[in-house]
């Protein structure tokens, strides 16, 4: 019976955190709204259009496409995607097994950190007309991403195996597990929660390499494309709901990716 009860409190307690978290969101988004419409309204700067502007802007994109490039929203999305999907992909095929070799092996760190610890400070953004001028508009564009996302995936990886509990490893050397068994056996599990909080942080900051690769990558005519020619144009309705659209976009990913490692904690018995 007790057991029973200990369910439905945990069901009840993770309701109650559900409906907090989404009624701060509210509030958060609310005053968020009210503070930009009383800025644009007071400064009367027309650089800085109202919620209301900018919400009509994104429905007559939305109901009639661009009118100076005559594409859809829908075109636009499916342009930048495309170019986020492939850098994220890339990203994770490179960043998670070599933070997993590098978390495991500290003579590879050791020999590996001073060559990260140069690159990644630099800013996804200044790899953008390098990467797009010498590779192209396919591959550059798709490399601005992958950098924005490469690093935080990557050292969250190697975060993530160096916080593995020594009695572990031990504990599975003991019952006979050679070096490879322990690497895939307990340490790749044990670094998964990490890997999913890179991933979170990647994708977010890869949307923010969107814009600035497709400023240079015009021909791709995505969402950042479509931000600066309505910022060009003067249109600023327009230039803030492109800004709308990658920030939920953003969102978006982020979300699948918290549902994904929500799930993966659940079966892994991991509590987030």
């Amino acid at each position: 019976m007790s057991r029973i009860l200990g369910i439905k409190y945990d069901e009840n307690n993770k309701n109650h955190r559900f409906a907090r978290t989404l009624v701060i969101a509210v509030i958060s988004l609310t005053l968020f709204i009210l503070v930009w419409w009383a800025v644009s309204v007071v400064t009367g700067n027309t650089a800085i259009p109202t919620p209301l502007e900018t919400w009509n802007a994104l429905v007559d994109l939305y109901l009639n496409g661009d009118r100076m490039t005559h594409r859809t929203l829908g075109q636009y999305i499916s342009a930048s995607l495309s170019t986020f999907v492939r850098g994220f992909i890339l990203a994770l095929a490179v960043a998670v097994p070599l933070g997993l070799v590098l978390g495991y092996s500290k003579l590879l760190r050791d020999f590996s950190n001073p060559v990260i610890e140069v690159l990644r400070p630099i800013a996804p953004i200044a790899w953008a007309p390098i990467f797009i001028l010498s590779l192209g508009y396919t591959i550059g564009p798709m490399l601005v991403v992958f950098v924005g996302i490469f690093f935080p995936l990557l050292t969250n990886v190697i975060f993530g195996v160096r916080k593995i509990d020594p009695n572990w490893i031990d504990a599975a050397k003991t019952l006979g597990a050679s070096q490879l068994q322990v690497f895939y056996k307990v340490m790749v599990p044990s670094a998964v929660p990490y890997v999913m909080n890179g991933i979170k942080i990647g994708l977010g900051i890869g949307w923010m390499c969107i814009v600035a690769a497709e400023l240079y990558a015009t021909p791709l005519m995505g969402i950042g494309f479509y931000l600066a020619t309505q910022a060009n144009a003067g249109y600023w309705p327009g230039a803030y709901a492109g800004l709308v659209i990658i920030g939920v976009l953003g969102l978006l990913t982020v979300g699948v990716a918290d549902l994904i490692h929500r799930i993966v904690a659940k079966r892994t018995g991991m509590d987030v």
